[in-house]
């Protein structure tokens, strides 16, 4: 397999190539992370970027162990007086690899996920590696809702990406691209659109 931080370079490189060739407006629509303008997701990932283990404990703390408030904060610290400075520091943490303590191929849902919160709004669409689908998905449908995974709202479904060889799960069908799938089991209710298959009312309903 691929390293993992090659592919998250790669996402992180992608994003910052699709930002560049945005007005400055365009900055400010709402992205598919409810409260957050595509500007904010932005100013997220380069707060993920820069998490370390012991950094992660001292945010939360920080935050009171409020999971939502410690987003906030980072996004607030991150986030740069115009786009193009975020921009440069989204740039700047391309190569970095640190993260929580955590499965290294979250970082690739994060990266993904992310990367389709601020492109749908836009309209913009990326051809992910399928490699990288592949294993965010795989990690996602295999972790607890609870700790930001997606294990209890695909119990029971069958996953099918019809641009790939990906196939998870038995029951009901959800199939479409392997991206929509996992930004739909991420929570993102605008992605089921691009999927069909008699187990996505019962997603949908999950997701409500």
């Amino acid at each position: 397999m691929t390293d993992v931080w090659e592919l998250v370079r790669a996402e992180r490189l992608a994003l910052v190539d699709d930002l560049a060739a945005l007005d400055a407006e365009r900055w400010d629509l709402p992205s598919l992370c409810p409260g957050w303008t595509v500007h904010d997701v932005a100013a997220h990932l380069v707060d993920n970027a820069k998490v370390t283990r012991f950094g992660i404990v001292v945010a939360m703390a920080r935050a009171r162990f409020d999971f939502d408030r410690q987003n906030q904060q980072g996004v607030d610290r991150e986030r740069g007086a115009t786009p193009a400075q975020t921009l440069d520091r989204l740039r700047a943490v391309a190569d970095r690899r640190t993260g929580p303590p955590a499965p290294l191929d979250s970082r690739l849902v994060e990266e993904i996920v992310h990367g389709e919160d601020i492109r749908r709004p836009l309209e913009c669409v990326r051809d992910y590696p399928a490699e990288a689908v592949e294993r965010a998905l795989a990690y996602q449908v295999k972790t607890s809702v609870s700790v930001g995974g997606s294990k209890q709202r695909v119990a029971g479904l069958a996953l099918r990406a019809n641009d790939s060889g990906i196939a998870i799960g038995d029951g009901p069908e959800v199939s479409g691209p392997g991206a929509a799938l996992l930004v739909a089991v991420a929570g993102r209710t605008a992605a089921l659109d691009a999927l069909t298959g008699a187990g996505v009312d019962t997603l949908r309903a999950r997701l409500r």
